[in-house]
């Protein structure tokens, strides 16, 4: 099936790398006019150049920013379908290394950066009486967690009750609320920061037997941007390969 969202208008924060240009190709596929933010100026620009894309460099732990973007959107298309966050940063830190202003800076951007995004992208949606807010949340924090991503985790739990509460509130403006939460994708960041080893041993611990794409992320939160998940509000996609699902470490079952 093609043209999901055809000529739907959608902005897209966190947009220049690995699952958000992957949502942002996937979206162009499908018919979407885009519009591009993120804190990368020289890459976010670099991917709308690619797509045919609006760019604007925002920081999206200013409300400002996020406004500013629904604005390039609205002032450019005359109206917004689809907003996307998925912005949002992981610095590994231990809680006993973690300062409050390590804190404070992954819960605003994380965390009141998609506040932030839903509240700008509220006022035009209201007004037309209708709308899709999407979030990137992660199976990290609401499921599990490891070792130095305290921080991380809290926002990510946080972003799933925003998703409900958001949902429950803006459901009279028929707008639905809804995120995804990947597993371990093989992002560009994971390809320069980890080695073969790391990656390894978290493919072994999924049992499709491969860490995800960007795209298997961005079909998710397609489906959830079309029409047909116009009944579906409040609720998070799982996208993991299955990894939540084994009890302990030895669950493959080999043939006789």
């Amino acid at each position: 099936m093609t043209g999901r969202i055809e000529g739907k208008v959608a902005l897209i924060i966190g947009a220049a790398r690995g699952i958000g240009k992957g949502i942002a190709k996937r979206f162009a596929e499908e018919g979407a006019k885009l519009v591009l933010a993120d804190s990368e100026a020289e890459a976010g620009q670099a991917t709308a150049d690619e797509l045919g894309a609006a760019f604007i460099p925002i920081d999206i732990s200013r409300m400002a920013d996020a406004e500013a973007a629904v604005r390039l959107a609205t002032e450019r298309h005359g109206r917004l379908d689809i907003m996307l966050q998925n912005a949002g940063i992981y610095p590994w830190q231990l809680i006993e290394h973690t300062s409050p202003d390590d804190w404070d800076r992954v819960m605003a951007v994380n965390l009141r950066g998609s506040f932030n995004a839903a509240r700008a992208a509220l006022v035009p949606m209201k007004a037309q009486g209708s709308g899709r807010m999407l979030f990137t949340s992660s199976i990290t924090g609401p499921h599990v967690t490891s070792p130095g991503h305290g921080h991380y985790s809290a926002t990510k739990a946080g972003i799933n009750g925003f998703i409900r509460s958001a949902a429950l509130e803006f459901s009279g403006y028929g707008i639905t609320v809804n995120g995804v939460e990947p597993g371990n994708i093989l992002t560009e960041a994971i390809q320069e920061k980890r080695g073969a080893a790391f990656i390894k041993s978290m493919e072994d611990s999924i049992p499709l037997g491969r860490l995800g794409s960007p795209r298997d992320v961005a079909n998710a939160f397609l489906f959830l941007a079309s029409d047909e998940a116009s009944y579906i509000t409040g609720t998070t996609i799982v996208v993991d390969g299955g990894q939540l699902l084994p009890e302990g470490a030895d669950f493959r079952i080999l043939p006789p």
